[in-house]
């Protein structure tokens, strides 16, 4: 797709702050047509691509025709790489729905845990929670585990703080991976090496949240008398998160560091427990009032309710791993080149046509659950059309917002921005993740944040002599850290409880709590900065 030659200019028009704020009004105008005029995420993606291209032409100078070309191939390149591992990920949770293997799961895991609110919490919030993110995202983990939740005592509103808090850890490595792919696209950094980068800081920040689980359910003495549970749930999910998004890449780490979670803590509780069983709120529960009905569920279920997860963890570590060259086939490449106004070098957008990528595993993983669990022609078409009515506009979505990052990226409104953010000097790095922070707050995408600030964050770091890898890491942590107060992430979360429509008042009672792990975050990013940069450098 060839174009005329183009060479990006960094400050056109004459003055760097004019130019800095006409460079964030596509990013200013998605926000204010999500939060403000609450115009649709697929429509406002659109809008703000059409700002885009204007600008791109008329202020940037980019030719016409290399605009649309740098559109045309981001788009597809969000479609094939983000949109065709979230669609497989949604039709095996749904198959899982369809054929009642889902709610046998969920009734399984139920029987496993005591009546103990703090060992029921960190099961299902914590474990359950992950692997739900880590298979779906998108609110997913709310909207399933806070009537759970509610079921065992917890009032509506806290059960949803908890699910939500809960949430923090995975959602960087959710819908099988699709926000670390989307950062790898548009800042053409290593796919492993960015999952290994934010694997580090997604680590350290996994050591927060079982303990305010605890706390939120218990209160100080409930946390007192179980902080070895809050220790054996944080480093049981990083012993099998971490390794995975090191060497593997960013489709399984949540799975992964799910299940490992879930069966240590499950051992763990057979040899010890808290001396005095907690209800919610840290009320005292009477042993002779405690049910000592057996088990419901018998091993063979288990068994069924694990096999999904297992199959799909196999086949895609077979498929994706870095002995296989499967996902390395291409059958189709093309691009557009600008030189880049920050480095002299080349700006590619670029489409790569990879038919055995990712989401290609995840589907021949669907194929073979369909063998085990056999379901009827008609579920199949009820698993189609849930999915469709559920991502439809999640797909579209992706499909748009690389479109418009891509001409961000080629036109060079991305390097004059972030010549603009490197003025700040190195303390940039405590605004990284709070930019990313503010993103997802606004748009209620991790992936979406992602794609709008990360190549925006690795020029920034680059101009400032950073670790390349740091600054994009910390804008997707970030967003993790901002779910709790997405207003389309509350929307689908509430679904299920009684506090539809009134996203607000679970939006305040979050806040508080989401700001201190914004600092905590801070602290981490201060912390791989000033004593180990290497971590963030690639390999």
């Amino acid at each position: 797709m060839p174009a005329e030659s183009f060479a990006q200019t960094l400050i056109p028009l004459g003055a760097l702050g004019l130019t800095i704020l006409v460079a964030l009004v596509p990013l200013i105008a998605i926000l204010v047509l999500l939060s403000i005029f609450r115009i649709t995420a697929w429509l406002s993606s659109l809008i703000a691509g059409i700002i885009t291209l204007v600008l791109a032409v008329l202020v940037w100078g980019a030719p016409l025709r290399g605009a649309l070309a740098a559109y045309a191939l981001g788009s597809l390149q969000g479609m094939w790489s983000v949109d065709w591992i979230i669609l497989w990920g949604v039709v095996i949770f749904n198959t899982l729905v369809v054929t009642g293997n889902f709610e046998r799961f969920k009734a399984w895991i139920l029987d496993q845990a005591t009546p103990d609110i703090r060992i029921q919490v960190i099961l299902l919030a914590w474990s359950f929670g992950a692997l739900l993110e880590g298979l779906v995202g998108f609110g997913f983990p709310w909207s399933v585990v806070v009537p759970i939740l509610i079921s065992i005592g917890i009032v509506d509103l806290e059960a949803i703080r908890v699910a939500a808090l809960a949430n923090n850890a995975p959602v960087s490595y959710g819908a099988l991976g699709a926000p670390i792919i989307a950062l790898a696209g548009v800042t053409g950094l290593p796919l492993l090496e960015l999952s290994r980068s934010v694997g580090f800081i997604v680590a350290a920040l996994a050591l927060l949240p079982p303990w305010v689980l605890l706390y939120l359910v218990s209160g100080r003495q409930g946390l007192k008398e179980a902080w070895p549970l809050a220790i054996v749930a944080s480093f049981s999910y990083i012993a099998g998160q971490l390794p995975v998004a090191a060497f593997l890449g960013p489709y399984l780490p949540d799975l992964t560091g799910a299940m490992v979670s879930f069966w240590v803590i499950f051992l763990f509780i057979k040899v010890w427990r808290p001396k005095v069983l907690r209800g919610f709120g840290g009320k005292v529960l009477e042993k002779a009032a405690i049910s000592t009905a057996g088990p419901r569920s018998s091993a063979r279920d288990g068994w069924m309710a694990w096999l999904p997860y297992i199959v799909l963890i196999v086949v895609v570590v077979a498929w994706t791993g870095p002995w296989s060259a499967l996902t390395s086939i291409r059958l189709w490449h093309q691009q557009v080149v600008a030189q880049s106004s920050v480095t002299a070098g080349n700006v590619a957008a670029a489409f790569n046509f990879t038919p055995l990528s990712g989401g290609t595993a995840i589907l021949a993983s669907w194929l073979i659950l369909l063998a085990i669990l056999r379901p009827s022609r008609a579920h199949i078409g009820q698993v189609f059309i849930r999915t469709f009515r559920q991502i439809w506009g999640a797909l579209i979505v992706s499909f748009l917002m690389f479109g418009l990052a891509f001409v961000f990226n080629y036109s060079g409104m991305a390097s004059s921005l972030a010549y603009g953010f490197s003025r700040v000097g190195v303390w940039f790095i405590v605004l990284a993740p709070v930019l990313g922070w503010v993103g997802v707050a606004l748009s209620g995408s991790n992936t979406s944040t992602n794609t709008m600030f990360g190549a925006i964050q690795a020029l920034t770091g680059r101009l400032l002599g950073m670790p390349p890898l740091l600054l994009p890491s910390l804008n997707s942590v970030g967003s993790e850290v901002g779910k709790p107060i997405a207003p389309q992430t509350a929307s689908v979360g509430v679904s299920t409880s009684s506090f539809v429509r009134n996203e607000g008042e679970v939006i305040r009672h979050n806040m508080g709590w989401t700001l201190i792990f914004l600092a905590f975050l801070i602290l981490i990013g201060l912390l791989y900065y000033f004593i180990f940069p290497g971590v963030m450098e690639p390999r």
